[in-house]
């Protein structure tokens, strides 16, 4: 089974909103691993109450299954690693994910 990554690290309005969409639809593809890692300007954009479609999107990327990690490093910066703990979200350093999804053979592909 081959795994796709979607790296979300720009929260340019392009960018939080085709990153869900996209993982919605290769998520209902057959045979397809899926992960989306959430870093950097992005990560913020999930305390942000004012992104609440983009957060609602990201919450229904869990719900269905999707693994959705973040930057433990960042949430603890920002104060909400257990706010995203209680929404389901997986944690996990950079440093770690990237080589991570290396060894994975994952196709890793970022906005």
């Amino acid at each position: 089974m081959s795994k796709t990554v979607l790296h979300l690290f720009h929260a340019d309005p392009a960018s939080i909103q085709t990153v869900p969409a996209l993982a919605d639809r290769i998520h209902a593809t057959p045979d397809t691993a899926l992960e989306v890692y959430v870093f950097g300007p992005a990560e913020r954009m999930l305390t942000d109450p004012e992104k609440s479609d983009f957060n609602d999107q990201i919450d229904a990327l869990v719900t269905a299954g999707v693994t959705v990690t973040t930057c433990i490093g960042i949430a603890q910066q920002i104060g909400a690693e257990d706010a995203f703990r209680a929404r389901g979200l997986a944690l996990e350093s950079a440093a770690t994910a990237f080589p991570r999804f290396a060894a994975e053979g994952a196709t890793v592909v970022s906005f």
